[in-house]
């Protein structure tokens, strides 16, 4: 932990190829700022991603990280994290991988409340696959696949986490850079599974969820006095509320303890006290 590290310092050398005005570059950015202001650096730092547009945020960040199995970077998180609960294990992906192909992880991962977090990129398309509907589309949502849209209601990912059981459970927009910023810096200090599903518009084929329907449409939920986000029942109705987009901190169990912690899996297992044996990477040349 440092703090002396800013967040430019987790920017790779390797430059994005997004297409320009992709929200997942103001998603990256608030990430890369919760890492530095809660004192971390990118030597402590894990970053797992998943497949599609989401899934080259690991190589445009500096630290150590995975480009993992679609719908699977979840599971390799956690596996992480209880080998090594030293790091700060950060999980990205995009609506698809997560609550498609992944959306059992993902509902796993949450119940089991391991001290991570989980960042979802949606822009409530498939975007690497030129366009297709993704689980979080619209239900009249046209596109080259679907004339007439998908048909069906869109998943409503924050109800997913908080029937599993979620302790932390936010929404931001990747175009608010200090609102977005903030929320993913609370979920990386929450003690257990922090989840931010952000608003990451795609400008080349979502012409829907654009960024000036986000800007008129968002509710801030941290403006409202009244809203005590450890209200479970008040965290329900919001959640469940399908006429608002809100952002902000919806639901924090105060109390909670992650399984880290709950279960003893606070030493680093990481560690091969006798080194590794002999045979060891020819078995991982194996692979390669």
């Amino acid at each position: 932990m440092s703090s002396d590290v800013r967040f430019t310092d987790f920017k790779s050398d390797k430059q994005p190829t997004w297409c320009p005005g992709c929200g997942d570059f103001g998603t990256m950015n608030g990430m890369m700022k919760a890492l530095a202001e809660t004192g971390n650096d990118p030597d402590n730092t894990f970053v797992v991603a998943g497949i599609g547009c989401s899934g080259k945020i690991g190589t445009y960040m500096h630290s150590y990280a995975l480009h993992g199995v679609h719908g699977r970077a979840l599971p390799v998180g956690i596996g992480v994290k209880a080998a090594n609960p030293e790091l700060e294990v950060m999980v990205a992906g995009g609506d698809g991988d997560g609550y498609s192909i992944g959306v059992g992880h993902f509902i796993h991962a949450v119940r089991r409340n391991m001290d991570m977090t989980y960042v979802v990129m949606d822009n409530r398309i498939y975007g690497l696959t030129k366009g297709q509907f993704s689980p979080t589309s619209r239900e009249d949502f046209e596109t080259s696949t679907s004339p007439e849209g998908p048909k069906q209601a869109p998943v409503n990912p924050l109800a997913l986490a908080l029937a599993a059981g979620g302790t932390f459970i936010a929404q931001s927009f990747s175009s608010d850079a200090q609102r977005h910023a903030e929320i993913v810096k609370q979920a990386v200090e929450h003690d257990g599974f922090g989840f931010v599903n952000v608003y990451s518009p795609c400008v080349t084929f979502n012409d829907v969820d654009t960024y000036d329907y986000f800007r008129d449409s968002l509710v801030d939920l941290g403006e409202d006095e009244e809203y005590d986000a450890s209200d479970y029942d008040q965290a329900t109705e919001a959640i469940l509320d399908n006429d608002v987009e809100y952002q902000g901190v919806i639901y924090q169990d105060e109390e909670s303890t992650s399984y880290n912690e709950a279960h003893g899996l606070t030493e680093n297992m990481s560690d091969i006290p006798d080194g590794a044996p002999d045979d060891a990477m020819d078995l991982v040349r194996e692979f390669y």
